[in-house]
């Protein structure tokens, strides 16, 4: 009986640990690590473990074919801000799109959420696609934020 009472005792100060913790952008249980080996596009990477993936809930102004306004400026601050950096990533509920990429979050190492930051700074607006919809509202607020801060492409002059 008194092992029941000691494990409900640890148990009951887990619980608080985790609940006194601090919320972050970090995913609670990632599904692994990886390097960025290449930057394809702003929303578009190849990871050393998964090969190529597509950063779920966003959308980045192209760069290859029709180059799109923004699309060279969020392309070069996906490579400063993440190219040959470990990442955390996790995978979406689908976890492939059509052209068989991996659909994945991704974290720096320092916990900062890669996909919301390119959306926070101006650099991708929200792209919705069920099922993979954890943190679209998310994605949809900072949009808001950045267009009303007029950062990236919401820039006055930033695409005629």
């Amino acid at each position: 009986m008194r092992w029941i009472s000691l494990l409900a005792a640890v148990l009951a100060a887990g619980v608080l640990t985790l609940a006194a913790r601090p919320d972050t952008d970090a995913p609670p249980s990632p599904d692994g690590r990886a390097v960025v080996q290449r930057v394809v596009d702003g929303d578009t990477v190849v990871l050393s473990d998964l090969g190529k993936a597509r950063l779920i809930g966003i959308d980045t102004p192209e760069v290859h074919g029709r180059v799109e306004c923004y699309g060279r400026e969020a392309s070069a601050f996906a490579a400063r801000t993440f190219a040959g950096r470990e990442i955390r990533y996790e995978r979406g509920v689908d976890p492939t799109d059509r052209y068989g990429r991996a659909l994945v979050y991704l974290w720096l190492q320092d916990g900062r959420f890669v996909n919301a930051l390119l959306v926070a700074r101006g650099y991708a607006t929200p792209l919705t696609i069920a099922p993979n919809v954890e943190h679209a509202s998310t994605f949809v607020r900072l949009s808001r934020e950045a267009r009303g801060a007029q950062r990236g492409l919401w820039a006055p002059g930033a695409c005629p």
